[in-house]
């Protein structure tokens, strides 16, 4: 039997024995040298061919949304009008699944330096080429320029995955063409494993779980400490059960509690988002394109709770701008995977019945915020206006007399006078302030300012300190004024002695 080696002579070798060197040079650094060429040609190689795979990728995603783009201007040449409003609306209808726009990842090395575009982006600037191209032609008939020139971009899309196809092939017959240590490869193995049956594994995990089940102590009811033969039970399903055998479960005050965190205020994406202005289809749509996570749930939840505060703060367009661009995302994301393309092409084709849909959502929901609103703050209003009646205030009771306010002086060595001064200096310093004017109505505007059971609490305080005293004022029989009060002191009877507090 003849025996072929020649497959041997692919065998890529940097330390042959049989090499040889000029004498000056160092055979042992000759071989490290040309292992670190070899190494470094071959991770080139590799690079290159992980290259030329990614754009040939990236090219046939761009060639599908083309084709789309070209079939979409046919279809509808005999809506060709304005310029602007179809080549718009065939971009539209073309941009795909929503999902899909983002091009797939490179691989590790491969286009580090610059960031990959969406295929939007891509379309968009296509477009653009093809409109400046259009315009500089000055031709009359703009719908055949427009079909040309994509055609034209077309061809040299495929011009170029031809010469990338080509490029390709080069690099992986270099690649193949030798053989090092990465092409060993395991070519026979086998191997055998006794098992026992099925029944007796079932059977042996039976008899475990009874025997642990036997060694319970304070065993609860049998269905929670007692675990199925065919559920995998662990720890992890130990801790939901408590002493008596109860699993644990949410109350619902913590239930109520996790919907209020999750409520949260709209991010600045969002709020950006809101200042877009209702109407402005395509700004929208190219926002959307540059930032996907605005589609998510969470930025409708947050740009309706911003709809809600700015209505409370009667900010009222602001709040409907926030309302009709949380349910232009929550729209998008229900109707389905194309769901961006197809809500932009239905709200912008005229007299189309999903325009009066929306729009009637969007009223809807702004005027139950602004009901809900206008409720609210009237609720408010009426508790502040009730907190306001009700104050504490210092009159003496008995005609003729009045309230004099007694500060103790500091450093006294009366022992009433040193209780009554550290009651007066716990008081706040506006209460102090007051009380040294010797004003009853300076006293009488800081206790107005105070709930009704502080002004009750700082009225006794001044009570047990003795800093108020009843005293009677001289009147003057010759005035008016005089005989006045001397009349009101004859017809006044029972009256209570000492201030009083009224509310």
């Amino acid at each position: 039997m003849v025996l072929d080696y020649s497959k041997w002579d692919a065998l890529e070798l940097s330390d042959d024995s049989d090499i040889e060197v000029h004498p000056n040079v160092d055979k042992r650094s000759f071989i490290r040298a040309k292992q670190n060429q070899i190494h470094q040609e071959r991770a080139q190689r590799r690079h290159e061919i992980e290259t030329l795979k990614y754009e040939r990728i990236i090219n046939d995603g761009l060639l599908r949304r083309i084709d789309t783009l070209l079939s979409e201007i046919r279809t509808h040449e005999s809506e060709a009008k304005d310029e602007n409003t179809f080549i718009y609306q065939a971009l539209i209808s073309s941009a795909g699944d929503a999902g899909d726009d983002e091009p797939p990842k490179p691989p590790d090395g491969v286009h580090t330096q610059t960031s990959q575009p969406r295929y939007s982006q891509m379309m968009a600037s296509l477009v653009d080429q093809v409109k400046k191209e259009v315009g500089d032609s000055q031709s009359r008939d703009w719908y055949k320029g427009y079909v040309t020139g994509i055609e034209g971009h077309k061809k040299k899309v495929l011009a170029l995955q031809k010469e990338l196809l080509l490029k390709l092939d080069s690099f992986e017959k270099e690649e193949k063409r030798r053989i090092t240590s990465e092409s060993i490869h395991t070519g026979f193995d086998s191997s055998f494993v006794a098992k026992g049956s099925v029944s007796n594994l079932k059977n042996n995990g039976h008899d475990k779980i009874k025997s642990k089940a036997v060694e319970v102590l304070n065993p609860g009811p049998k269905s929670l400490n007692t675990p199925h033969p065919d559920s995998a039970a662990d720890s992890g399903a130990e801790a939901d059960v408590d002493e008596n055998g109860s699993v644990l479960k949410q109350t619902a005050a913590d239930a109520e509690e996790k919907d209020e965190a999750d409520v949260k205020e709209a991010s600045p994406l969002a709020k950006r988002f809101a200042q877009i202005r209702p109407g402005d289809y395509r700004a929208c749509l190219q926002f959307i394109s540059e930032n996907r996570d605005i589609v998510a749930e969470s930025a409708t939840d947050g740009l309706l709770v911003e709809a809600f505060n700015s209505q409370m703060e009667k900010k009222s367009e602001y709040a409907k701008h926030c309302v009709h661009q949380a349910l232009l995302l929550q729209y998008c994301r229900s109707l389905g995977r194309d769901g961006v393309g197809l809500f932009f092409k239905r709200i912008t084709t005229s007299n189309h019945q999903a325009q009066k849909v929306f729009y009637d959502d969007v009223n809807a929901t702004y005027q139950r915020i602004r009901i809900r609103t206008t409720e609210l703050l009237a609720e408010r209003a009426k508790e502040s206006s009730l907190e306001g009646t009700e104050q504490i205030q210092l009159h003496a009771v008995e005609p003729g007399t009045d309230i004099h306010i007694n500060v103790p002086q500091a450093g006294s060595a009366d022992e009433v006078e040193v209780a009554a001064r550290e009651i007066f200096e716990r008081f706040p310093p506006g209460l102090q302030r007051a009380l040294e004017t010797g004003v009853l109505d300076n006293v009488n505007e800081i206790l107005g300012k105070m709930s009704i059971e502080e002004a009750e609490e700082v009225v006794n305080q001044l009570g047990e300190g003795g800093m108020l005293s009843m005293e009677r004022g001289i009147i003057d029989g010759t005035t008016e004024e005089g005989k006045q009060r001397i009349h009101d002191l004859g017809d006044s009877s029972e009256h209570a002695d000492g201030p009083e507090s009224v509310q």
